[in-house]
Order: C-alpha cells, then sequence, then structure tokens
C-alpha cells in the first residue's frame, strides 16, 4: 500500500473510531494535511462518520476547492478545516465535531478546562467563536465559506482546541491520531467536568500540571489508544515508530 493509500485508510479508521466515542455521530469530520503537497488536504464526501471507507476520501485545495476525482458531494464546512491548515503550518489533522457534553460549554458563561491528566491536551485557555460577531445572526451557524473559516481559524489562533457557539468544536493535532486522541478526551473531560459541577466546588488542573502532561507525551501514548480504537471499530492497525525528543525516555507518562 502506498503512502497515500495508507493515509485515506487511517482518515477513514479516524472518521469510525470518533463515530465510535459519540464525538461525532451522522455529522462532523476529520481532515488530514497531504503527504505530498502542503497546500492540500484530505477528507471523505460528505458521509456519516461510521459509514466512511477508504474510498470516499477526496483531495481538496486549502481554500476548499475540489481536486481531481469527485467521488460524491463535499461537506459543505470543509473550509473549517483548509482555514486552520492555512493559518497553522504545524496543525497535519482537524477535527470538526458536535459532541453532545461539549455544547453546553459554548452557549453559558462555564468555562472548560482539564479535570484530568488524559485531558490536558485541550489546554486550559478554550477561546469560544461566536460566528455572529462578524457575520451576524442570519447564518445557520454553519461554516460555509472561506472566510468564515479563516475567523475561525483566528479565534483557535496557536492553541489545539476552539468552541464553536451553538454549534460545537475543532480540534487539532500534528497527525491523526494526535487529533483524535484529543478529540475523545475532550468529550471525556467536558461529561465529567459536567458530573463535578454538579458535585460543588472543582479543582481544575493548574497550568504547569497541563504543560507537564503535554510536553512529556509523545506519540506512542496516541498508539496505544489508537491500537485499542482500531481494534473496537474492527479496523486494521499499522503500528507507527515514534521519535523522542532529547531528555525523554521511552516510558509512558500516563501509566
Amino acid at each position: 500500500m502506498t503512502d497515500l493509500g495508507q493515509i485515506k485508510e487511517e482518515l477513514a479508521t479516524a472518521n469510525r473510531i470518533l463515530a465510535h466515542h459519540h464525538v461525532v455521530d451522522s455529522f462532523g469530520h476529520i481532515s488530514v494535511r497531504h503527504p505530498e503537497n502542503p497546500n492540500h488536504f484530505l477528507m471523505s464526501r460528505a458521509r456519516a462518520p461510521a459509514c466512511i471507507v477508504d474510498e470516499d476520501i477526496m483531495e481538496f485545495t486549502l481554500d476548499g476547492q475540489i481536486v481531481g476525482k469527485e467521488v460524491g458531494k463535499p461537506y459543505s464546512e470543509r473550509f473549517i478545516h483548509g482555514a486552520i491548515l492555512e493559518a497553522r503550518p504545524d496543525v497535519n489533522s482537524v477535527v470538526h465535531n458536535h459532541s453532545p457534553n461539549v455544547v453546553p460549554f459554548t452557549v453559558t458563561g462555564r468555562k472548560m478546562r482539564p479535570i484530568m491528566h488524559m485531558c490536558a491536551p485541550i489546554g486550559i485557555d478554550i477561546p469560544n467563536w461566536d460566528i455572529a460577531t462578524k457575520f451576524g445572526h442570519n447564518t445557520n451557524l454553519l461554516v460555509t465559506n472561506i472566510d468564515m473559516g479563516r475567523d475561525l481559524a483566528k479565534t483557535l489562533g496557536s492553541r489545539t482546541v476552539s468552541l464553536m457557539r451553538g454549534h460545537g468544536s475543532v480540534v487539532c493535532g500534528r497527525s491523526i491520531r494526535e487529533a483524535v486522541f484529543t478529540g475523545i478526551y475532550m468529550e471525556i473531560n467536558a461529561e465529567m467536568l459536567i458530573k463535578a459541577l454538579q458535585l460543588g466546588e472543582v479543582q481544575y488542573m493548574h497550568e504547569e500540571e497541563v504543560a507537564a502532561n503535554t510536553r512529556g507525551r509523545a506519540g506512542f501514548t496516541w498508539e496505544r489508544g489508537w491500537e485499542n480504537w482500531c481494534r473496537e471499530v474492527n479496523r486494521p492497525y499499522r503500528p507507527k515508530t515514534w521519535e523522542m525528543g532529547p531528555g525523554f525516555s521511552r516510558t509512558d507518562p500516563i501509566g
């Protein structure tokens, strides 16, 4: 299988995993930067994530134009992905979702912050993008053109996550596996935080604790989750070899 074939397979698997963990349902999507052309990206045709197969994957320019074979109707919100990849050369994969436990934090004054070490990658500074601020109240809240996508990317900035008022969120990562990991644990964090708030005062993770968790978390951490999640959705698991920066051992820091 070619590198492009492998990444299409992984992208289809990612859709299945996100659906299995209720990060997406019939709606929502994940993209990846093209491995050979950083000014293009790959994502599925418009289809429910749990149904996506390798042959559904299409290629786009960063402004959302279709490249090559059109295997079906594209997602109307592909501009989210192109705009973030355009603005963030450090990002290679983007998830857009309507996670049910995340959405309440987009429409209330409650801030979402990590409360468990596994959820540290979402960060402590999570903005909430409101489409109405620039585009008024006549939209359907969907990001349907590149100007909207770029405005969202501006709010995201250098962060990993941004909420979207009355809509959902975006999550980005250096790889498909990292973006999927963060998307899953963002939904888990939101569910736990809602429960914790009902019990009383919440002790959030400190900034230094978040930094320590994210600094020490390397590719083999995503790998442990990815292997298990591939098994859950009956998709092939292809291990990756990960290089670590200086000063880190190969001991998994999350236990």
